[in-house]
């Protein structure tokens, strides 16, 4: 059974040029670290974090984040600084391109989502449509 990790907003990213790159998701090394973190205070049986979409909020869809203790067949697999993340199947398209930040303040930590295939987004950045 998989836990919420933490809350998840999402930025839309304009007037950026598309680069390509090998992983559908890339991690700044603040969220490599983040979840790193995260994964080392949980059991062992945990082996990465799963991304996924679901249809939520006023604009559409909204990012899902769970611990994960093994990967499906149709899960696409990133392998970054020794970190896992897998992307559920409904989330592949969705997040192509997509770069996963962590942002920590005083009073709080959230991961967010730079994705520049975003057409919009809500006031309260939590949920975005493609």
């Amino acid at each position: 059974m998989s836990a919420s990790l933490v809350r998840a907003t999402v930025q839309a990213v304009s007037k950026r040029k598309l680069q390509p790159t090998q992983a559908a998701l890339t991690l700044t090394p603040s969220a490599v670290n983040k979840v790193k973190q995260l994964l080392k205070d949980k059991p062992s049986l945990l082996v990465g974090v799963k991304v996924g979409v679901q249809t939520s909020g006023c604009n559409g869809l909204s990012y899902t984040l769970e611990y994960t203790k093994t990967k499906r067949d149709s899960d696409e697999e990133v392998i970054q600084d020794g970190v896992r993340v897998f992307i559920k199947k409904k989330a592949k398209l969705t997040v192509l391109g997509t770069e996963m930040d962590c942002v920590e303040d005083k009073l709080s930590s959230e991961f967010v989502f730079n994705n520049p295939n975003i057409k919009g987004t809500c006031g309260c950045r939590e949920s975005f449509n493609i």
